[in-house]
């Protein structure tokens, strides 16, 4: 297996044991690929749920930029809300996965087609 492939597991095993849900790996490898080097970076790769700059890159990039949303207060607010399923305990939440559950949050699998 690859060295994506093994994170690729990783995060399909925080979505089952984090969200409770199994994922859907087609989409999950599409946002890995999507997130290019990044994933193989130990700081790039993870999200820090504490630090709101962090949290507006996020926003930007990802949510408006990448998924072509518009900005309002529902962003934040789904942000949060996954952050917080991704449990306040968990100090490494995975770009990847963030990322995967927004997508999902917000219906924009399509984006990853």
């Amino acid at each position: 297996m690859s060295k994506r492939d093994d994170l690729i597991e990783k995060y399909a095993a925080d979505i089952k044991e984090k969200f409770g849900e199994s994922p859907n790996m087609d989409l999950l490898t599409k946002v890995a690929i999507g997130l290019g080097p990044a994933i193989y970076n130990a700081d790039a790769s993870k999200v820090s749920g504490t630090d709101s700059k962090e949290l507006e890159t996020v926003k930007n990039n990802f949510l408006i930029k990448k998924l072509g949303l518009k900005d309002g207060p529902e962003l934040m607010s789904a942000i949060n809300s996954v952050i917080e399923k991704y449990g306040s305990s968990v100090r490494n939440k995975y770009r990847a996965v963030v990322y995967y559950q927004l997508a999902k949050h917000f219906k924009k699998e399509g984006v990853y087609k």
